[in-house]
């Protein structure tokens, strides 16, 4: 649990926002920043961002709904949503588990994800849900 980042305090309820602030979401973080992560899957290399989870009923939009953009490939499991105006990501429909949205640390307000002392990496090149009995 991380409640503090670079000096700023992660809220209990927290702000977060695309970059160009069209999107507007609100977390429940009474626990703060839990279990933040990188991931080596294909889309993940390529957004480079440090996620962190909440249950599904933890993340709302609050502001611009429809300028969110959905994204699936491989299982079309997971929902990754992107800002269609500055494509940024914010948060995605976690496919190992679906109960769970993953978000984008560095879409929270005042929070700088590099701040974040030694973010582990996922291995999402070997998924469990790829691999066939």
């Amino acid at each position: 649990m991380i409640k503090l980042v670079g000096g700023v305090e992660v809220q209990p309820i927290h702000r977060a926002s695309c970059h160009c602030g069209a999107v507007e979401l609100e977390l429940d973080l009474p626990d703060g920043i839990v279990d933040p992560r990188r991931c080596d899957c294909s889309i993940c290399r390529r957004k480079g961002a440090i996620v962190a989870s909440v249950p599904l009923d933890g993340l709302r939009v609050t502001r611009g709904s429809e300028q969110l953009t959905l994204y699936q490939f491989n299982t079309h499991t997971a929902r990754h949503y992107f800002c269609r105006i500055c494509g940024i990501y914010t948060h995605h429909r976690r496919r190992s588990d679906p109960r769970q949205y993953g978000y984008n640390v560095g879409c929270l307000e005042g929070i700088n994800p590099f701040d974040l002392p030694g973010v582990e990496t996922e291995d999402g090149v070997h998924h469990p849900a790829d691999r066939l009995d």
